[in-house]
């Protein structure tokens, strides 16, 4: 599986999301379509597997931005900048989290859930102290991980650019800052 993961993230950093195809796929690693199909599904799973790879980066990629001694605010300030610098890193990849259209019947497994829920974690754990509520922290860190996988998927596009925005940093910083205010 991860051999399969790993042929579909160097297709897709090399060529692009249009290119990951199950037949290309197979011809990148050698192996008969039916083979990938039996091993790891189709190209849904697939993709499922390269997005919980790449969650699994961004949640430790977000750990290492988190300050023990910071304040939760700066925190979660330095969290927002480091989101934005691992999609910068990998956009390409990244991509497949909001560009791959599933097929109305895919059900995300469970051990995708978690890998995007290890991603989280960090957010969870930096706003504990501002937000003690569970609940409504669950909310408030989906809802910051929306608007900032827009802001992400708008920048790496360069559809940011065309607003005149060419600093989606200061954005993530503002949407943060706004947000725990409460303004």
């Amino acid at each position: 599986m991860d051999l399969v993961a790993a042929a579909a993230e160097d297709l897709v950093r090399a060529e692009g999301v249009r290119a990951l195809g199950m037949r290309r796929l197979a011809a990148a690693i050698g192996y008969a379509p039916n083979s990938i199909y039996n091993a790891v599904g189709d190209l849904d799973h697939v993709v499922l597997r390269v997005n919980a790879r790449s969650l699994d980066r961004l949640g430790a990629c977000l750990e290492a931005a988190r300050d023990p001694e910071a304040a939760p605010r700066a925190n979660a300030a330095a969290l927002a900048e480091a989101y934005l610098g691992y999609v910068r890193a990998d956009g390409a990849v990244w991509s497949l989290v909001h560009a791959h259209a599933f097929a109305p019947d895919t059900e995300v497994p469970d051990w995708h859930a978690q890998a995007l829920a290890r991603a989280l974690a960090p957010v969870d754990a930096t706003l504990a102290p501002l937000v003690p509520d569970a609940t409504e922290r669950r909310g408030l860190v989906t809802a910051l991980w929306a608007a900032l996988h827009g802001l992400a998927a708008l920048a790496t596009s360069g559809r940011l650019a065309g607003l005149g925005q060419d600093r989606p940093e200061d954005l993530a910083r503002l949407l943060v800052g706004r947000v725990l205010d409460g303004s």
